[in-house]
């Protein structure tokens, strides 16, 4: 089966820092382009952490003495928010190691990495770590604006006849809003996850419920996907 790839939905075109970058360019960087994140790139554009507004926001409330104490790694730089001459760089702000995507994940992985880490962007990188994309959770949903009929009538095609050999009609699919449920008996057990699995890389699936049972595995058993 194809899954769409985060290579072809991500930016190519990214803006970056080095750890050297004083704190008043970040700003600028994230606020001239309306970004919420920068990746921040070493001498051979390997990603080495990602500086994000809210990095910046923390620094500010703790330099004005309106927020948290300043982290320990801060400590000693005597460097104010655009204050030009302190030590306060993008190295030092940053969140390290950065989560990062490669190109050929599928889009339906990548949405899982970003939600389960919390991150609003990831940079794409190649096998050597080097930058080569950024994706967002906005392109990343795309995916999920999927028609229910659409993601339905691919299972039944692609999963149930093309993969597993089956008849279209040997496992009831039903879809709402994304989310899969199968319900039938299959001819061994061991289809089941299978089924299930093939089910839940497909683009557009937000989750999968299934009572799915076979030959000699007893009662049907329920599986939910994230």
């Amino acid at each position: 089966m194809k899954h769409s790839k985060v290579g072809s939905l991500m930016v190519g075109d990214v803006v970056s820092v080095v750890p050297s970058t004083p704190f008043k360019e970040v700003a600028k960087r994230l606020a001239e382009h309306d970004i919420s994140g920068l990746p921040v790139l070493d001498e051979d554009d390997r990603v080495v952490g990602v500086v994000s507004e809210t990095d910046l926001l923390v620094r500010q409330a703790a330099a004005t003495g309106n927020g948290p104490a300043v982290p320990a790694s801060w400590a000693g730089t005597g460097a104010l928010p655009g204050d030009g001459r302190g030590g306060l760089t993008a190295g030092r702000l940053m969140s390290s190691p950065a989560v990062t995507v490669h190109a050929e994940e599928t889009i339906a992985e990548a949405a899982r990495t970003m939600l389960r880490r919390g991150v609003e962007r990831m940079p794409v990188v190649d096998e050597e770590n080097r930058l080569v994309g950024i994706v967002t959770r906005r392109d990343l949903l795309q995916v999920f604006l999927r028609p229910d009929a659409e993601i339905r009538l691919q299972v039944i095609e692609e999963v149930l006849v093309a993969a597993l050999g089956l008849a279209p009609d040997a496992v009831d699919v039903h879809v709402v809003d994304g989310r899969v449920t199968l319900e039938g008996r299959l001819e061994a057990a061991r289809q089941i996850p299978v089924l299930v699995k093939l089910t839940e890389q497909m683009d557009g699936v937000v989750s999968v419920s299934q009572h799915l049972a076979a030959p000699g595995d007893g009662s049907p058993r329920t599986r939910k996907g994230e």
